[in-house]
């Protein structure tokens, strides 16, 4: 049966417009992530992160608030279905909180790509944005 993770994360001081470009501007994708990447802002565009680990295309875009793909791991089995991996940036004052959904998880995946955003994106990401050097496990 398929599994659905849900995250809520929130980064103190900054913007929609910060985080929405962590995710979609290649450049900056790649230098957190220290890994090959290739995702453009673009509706309908195909996106390969992490070397080719992950691979989907672009669903929906709305600049600076939204983010619909569909996902799926290089690892999965053929059969498996592609996920939805959804990213919504409501702002709160100073802080932005980032809702997170990936749907239709391979059973035995959900957990360890939980982690993963945890390990190889939120944190990061955090780290980032206050000025400190970028700390990732190894893929």
């Amino acid at each position: 049966m398929a599994k659905t993770i849900v995250q809520k994360v929130v980064f103190k001081n900054t913007t929609p417009k910060a985080l929405y470009d962590l995710y979609m501007d290649a450049r900056k994708h790649a230098l957190i992530c220290g890994a090959e990447c290739e995702i453009t802002p673009k509706e309908g565009t195909k996106f390969s992160v992490y070397g080719g680990y992950a691979t989907g295309k672009n669903l929906q875009l709305v600049k600076d608030k939204l983010i619909v793909q569909s996902w799926r791991a290089s690892d999965w089995d053929k059969s498996e279905m592609d996920s939805t991996f959804i990213i919504n940036l409501e702002e709160k004052g100073k802080d932005v909180v980032l809702h997170a959904v990936h749907a239709n998880l391979p059973d035995g995946e959900a957990e360890s790509i939980s982690q993963g955003w945890h390990d190889f994106y939120w944190n990061p990401w955090k780290l980032h944005l206050a000025g400190k050097p970028v700390a990732r496990p190894e893929m």
